[in-house]
C-alpha cells in the first residue's frame, strides 16, 4: 500500500482546512494510506517512509512560513533519498496578490532539488491550489483533486 503524508503549516485555520480538503481527496484512492500532520509534528526521517508528500503553507513575505522552511532545511540530512517520490504544495494567504503562487514554487522548487516527481494540472491551479484567506469553495475542489491526483500517482508508482 502506497503511503502520503500531508503536512501544513496554520496559524488561522486557512491552511488547516486545505490539508484537510487535500486529505478528503487522497482518501478516496485505493490503496493509498494518508497522514495529515502539522508541520510542527513531522520528524525529517519520516518522509522517508513516504511515498508521497504534500505540503502546504500560508505565506509570509512571497514565501512558505518558517515552520515548513525549518522541516525543508532538516531534509539535507536525507538528501538523494527522496528521489521518485511524488510531492506536491498548496498555499494560502490573505490578499489576491500576497504571493501564494510564489510560495507553491518555493515548496515545489525544494522537491525537485530532492528528485522527487512533481504533477501539475492543465485546469484550475496549475503549479498547486490557492486561496485567499478561508478557502472556497472552489479553492477546496482544487485540494481534493491535488490530493485524489498524487494518491493515484503514488499508487500507479509505489502502490
Amino acid at each position: 500500500m502506497a503511503k502520503m503524508l500531508i503536512c501544513y503549516y496554520s496559524r488561522s485555520g486557512h491552511t488547516q482546512h486545505m490539508a484537510e480538503a487535500v486529505a478528503e481527496g487522497a482518501r478516496k484512492v485505493e490503496g493509498l494510506q494518508v497522514q495529515l500532520k502539522a508541520v510542527a509534528d513531522v520528524k525529517v526521517d519520516e518522509l522517508l517512509s513516504c511515498d508521497a508528500i504534500l505540503m502546504g503553507s500560508l505565506t509570509y513575505y512571497g514565501t512558505m512560513a518558517a515552520e515548513m522552511k525549518k522541516l525543508l532545511d532538516e531534509s539535507v540530512s536525507i538528501h538523494g533519498k527522496l528521489t521518485g517520490k511524488v510531492g506536491g504544495a498548496f498555499a494560502s494567504s490573505a490578499l489576491i496578490g500576497g504571493g501564494n503562487e510564489t510560495t507553491v514554487l518555493d515548496i515545489l522548487k525544494a522537491m525537485l532539488v530532492h528528485g522527487m516527481i512533481v504533477q501539475g494540472t492543465a485546469k484550475g491551479d496549475h503549479y498547486g491550489p490557492v486561496a485567499i484567506g478561508e478557502p472556497d469553495e472552489r479553492s477546496k475542489s482544487g485540494c481534493a483533486e491535488l490530493g485524489r491526483r498524487a494518491g493515484e500517482l503514488a499508487v500507479r508508482l509505489h502502490g
